[in-house]
């Protein structure tokens, strides 16, 4: 009998999101990838290849807090960041993750930065 780890069943919903989303270098794609310690994140324009702009939770502003409000803030500082690049909207990428908890907390944080999400 074959088991299916926790991680491989993540992989096989992010493949299944990504054949649905693309970003472009007007709306640009939100890939998320969530660890156990933080929350990093990145705008990227599929077409080009290009990674426009990107937050990790390892940053100075991020560090000490705690998850749901490192997440909140990390959506924030990408969206400024996104602002500065002259970025209005963007593709929200879950990575395979439930949108729920810091995931949900980080999208909520891009919209109120700024961004169309």
């Amino acid at each position: 009998m074959s088991t299916v780890t926790k991680e491989a069943r993540r992989l096989k919903r992010r493949c299944r999101v990504r054949a649905k989303v693309t970003g472009t270098a007007e709306r640009p794609r939100i890939p998320v990838f969530r660890s156990n310690r933080g929350i990093f994140a990145q705008l990227v324009d599929d077409e080009a290849g290009r990674t426009l702009a990107s937050v990790q939770w390892t940053e100075a502003d991020l560090r000490g807090l705690k998850s749901i409000e490192q997440a909140s803030k990390a959506g924030e500082l990408l969206a400024q960041r996104a602002k500065a690049a002259g970025i209005e909207s963007a593709v929200f990428d879950r990575g395979g993750y439930q949108y729920h908890g810091r995931v949900k907390a980080f999208a909520e944080g891009v919209r109120e930065g700024g961004i169309a999400v």
